[in-house]
């Protein structure tokens, strides 16, 4: 597995080694020791969600707030979506920035979004599977969310405008400012 930096703090992309033969592929999605090693990230998994959406989703930007805060490994199972994270920890260098890439089903790449970072995806292809691997549980009090358009950060999520479905709680969420002051 690669391990790369993005240019959020504490944020990275991994690229699995991929096997490929006449058969197929295979690929190690995850193992914690190996990714100890590589980057020193040692987190402890305990929840795995999966959500399936049709072309033009747009889910985020979601997080959980205060002890709550989950760090996750996301990917897209099949299809292709536009993952895209915000560092909304005040005290860091990157705070509000934001960070987008393609994940699919080709390059089968993830990425590791740590506490405390606001997480959403666009699907880009007819149909999208997308998986999350997270270290702490779901709690409904703690969720929160940023608006998908706003201003301040300006997130191309690849989508014409008319094209964006939104569930009725994404299309409520409030503006970074609202969240953040």
């Amino acid at each position: 597995m690669q391990v790369e930096e993005t240019p959020l703090k504490d944020c990275y992309l991994l690229k699995p080694k991929i096997f490929r033969d006449e058969r197929g592929i295979f690929l190690e999605t995850y193992q914690r020791r190996q990714l100890a090693e590589i980057s020193g990230i040692d987190a402890e998994f305990v929840q795995d969600n999966q959500s399936v959406s049709k072309y033009g989703v747009v889910r985020g930007l979601h997080y959980q707030t205060g002890e709550f805060a989950q760090t996750k490994i996301v990917r897209a199972i099949y299809g292709r979506v536009l993952d895209v994270v915000v560092d909304l920890r005040p005290d860091s260098p990157t705070f509000k920035q934001t960070y987008s890439v393609i994940l699919d089903d080709e390059n089968l790449y993830q990425l590791y979004v740590p506490k405390g970072f606001g997480h959403g995806f666009s699907t880009l292809s007819e149909k999208s599977v997308f998986a999350y691997k997270c270290d702490d549980y779901y709690r409904p009090g703690s969720e929160a969310g940023i608006i998908y358009n706003d201003p301040e950060l300006a997130i191309d999520w690849q989508l014409p405008e008319n094209d964006i479905i939104l569930s009725e709680k994404d299309r409520n969420l409030p503006t970074l400012k609202q969240a953040f002051g």
